[in-house]
């Protein structure tokens, strides 16, 4: 039984006689529930994206990632990840079953007790594998991937976290600078989906104009990217653990990243179609979130302004890397999260400042190249190519492994992908009308030079014929779509 005590000011007063602010635990719990909404914001981004007939798949596992990995937390997760006794790779089984995971002072910071900093960090392990596992769209069973999130959470997640974020971690000691999961979360999914892409292979059709689509649900990436921008002020402004200054800024230089990002990919999207794209847009914002993530509390607002167009810019660009090397990134995963956790580490140790890491106190760093600690790029880049090589060899090793155990094989069959994952592995829709057609879509829908279905075609700009041509066949394919609902229609009736 915890024994617990206010002081005249209303500050709880734990066991162990530490003083604990009542509105730093709120502002942490409010930002628990912020990265929760973030998960679910995943599952509807990476779903508005796909084919219908794989729609409702990818919100159901952003659900069951949740559900399982809070399992794993509990179970073995958190000790593994934040136990006091670590070793600089991985923590031990201190705090197996959250036994006495209560109100100490956290390992995490002084401000929060252990069970707060353990509740908050859970939302980070929970979106991390569900980024990942984008890289399974349309051709995966759904069942094997219970498994992987399991293991992969306790292989390669928790070993990350621990040298990050954990006081004993190698790169902590090292003096590596990543405030809200550069490489915990962004660059170890990013990689392990590259990693899954390359074991599951091609989807069906591939670099056909079957597979030349466009998003079926821009709402759902739309909506998608309003709960994760909306869940990054508690990502990485809750990340401070406190109520004060320091997470104030994080908030803001998270907001004008995101605003920066999502103009810039934009823009540079509108040279190839001169079309608005509000799915570039929406792409550019999660860049300029992703690369502000390491250094959101560490840098200051004109620094934000460089990260959110770095990150527009290079994540943009570093969608073409699925063409050249032929791999099927179907959401461009790797080249969003990795690349961009990379961006956002390495910028972190230029522009790194000890002001605005010291706004909350008690932190005190050398700063980066803008406060002529040198060395600081060295770390962030030994720090990126660590979790980059760890993730990406232990996301494939395993897959094998599960391949040669009987039912734990990711990929589907070839009936199971003409039909649908939703269908053949749910028997349920996200939209009751599925069942009835086989993906009619006009041909004016298709990306013009896209060579797979993803958030970013490649960068081959339209001609004028093209766009003729486009038209006049989609005012074609739309009268028989017409005639095909009007004729299903009358024989319904």
């Amino acid at each position: 039984m915890v024994n617990v005590t206010y002081d005249a000011s209303g500050d709880l007063i734990s066991s162990t006689g530490t003083v604990f602010n009542l509105g730093d635990i709120a502002w942490t719990l409010a930002s628990t529930a912020l990265v929760w909404i973030m998960i679910p914001g995943v599952g509807f981004f990476y779903s508005g994206l796909l084919r219908r007939k794989n729609a409702l798949n990818m919100i159901y596992l952003s659900m069951m990632t949740v559900a399982m990995v809070s399992f794993q937390w509990f179970f073995w997760g958190y000790s593994l990840a934040f136990s006091d006794t670590a070793s600089p790779y991985i923590g031990n089984l201190k705090y197996f079953a959250l036994r006495n995971v209560l109100d100490q002072p956290s390992i995490g910071s002084p401000r929060v007790p252990a069970i707060v900093f353990c509740v908050f960090q859970l939302m980070f392990a929970a979106i991390t594998p569900m980024i990942a596992i984008g890289a399974v769209a349309e051709r995966s069973r759904l069942g094997p991937l219970l498994a992987f999130v399991f293991v992969w959470s306790t292989l390669v997640y928790d070993p990350i976290a621990c040298w990050t974020w954990n006081s004993q971690g190698w790169s902590y000691v090292l003096g590596g600078l990543d405030f809200a999961g550069g490489t915990p979360v962004h660059i170890s999914s990013g990689t392990a989906a590259l990693a899954i892409s390359l074991y599951l292979g091609k989807r069906r059709g591939y670099g056909t104009e079957r597979l030349a689509y466009k998003p079926h649900n821009t709402t759902y990436v739309i909506l998608g990217t309003v709960f994760l921008w909306f869940g990054w002020f508690g990502f990485n402004g809750g990340s401070a653990l406190s109520a004060n200054l320091r997470a104030t800024q994080a908030c803001i230089v998270t907001n004008l990243a995101a605003s920066v990002g999502g103009l810039t990919w934009m823009l540079w999207d509108y040279r190839l179609e001169r079309k608005w794209s509000v799915v570039g847009f929406c792409s550019g914002a999660i860049a300029g979130l992703v690369a502000i993530t390491p250094g959101s509390g560490y840098v200051g607002s004109p620094a934000a302004v460089l990260f959110g167009f770095m990150a527009g810019t290079v994540c943009n660009f570093a969608t073409q890397l699925k063409f050249i090397f032929k791999y099927d990134d179907t959401l461009d995963i790797f080249a969003s999260h990795a690349i961009g956790g990379i961006v956002g580490n390495v910028l972190t140790g230029l522009f790194a400042q000890s002001s605005v890491a010291g706004a909350d106190g008690i932190t005190m760093i050398p700063g980066g190249w803008l406060d002529q600690n040198y060395r600081q790029l060295g770390i962030q880049l030994a720090d990126s190519v660590s979790g980059l090589s760890y993730s990406f060899v232990m996301t494939t090793i395993i897959l094998w492994v599960m391949h040669y155990i009987p039912g734990l094989r990711l990929r589907c069959d070839e009936e199971t992908e003409i039909l649908g994952v939703d269908d053949a592995e749910m028997g349920e829709f996200a939209y009751d009308y599925v069942a009835l057609e086989n993906e009619v879509m006009p041909r004016s829908e298709y990306n013009v030079g896209a060579s797979s279905g993803s958030r970013e075609p490649q960068h081959t700009a339209a001609t004028t014929s093209q766009i003729s041509e486009e038209k006049h066949a989609g005012e074609e394919d739309v009268s028989r779509v017409h005639f095909k609902i009007e004729s299903l229609l009358d024989g319904m009736t």
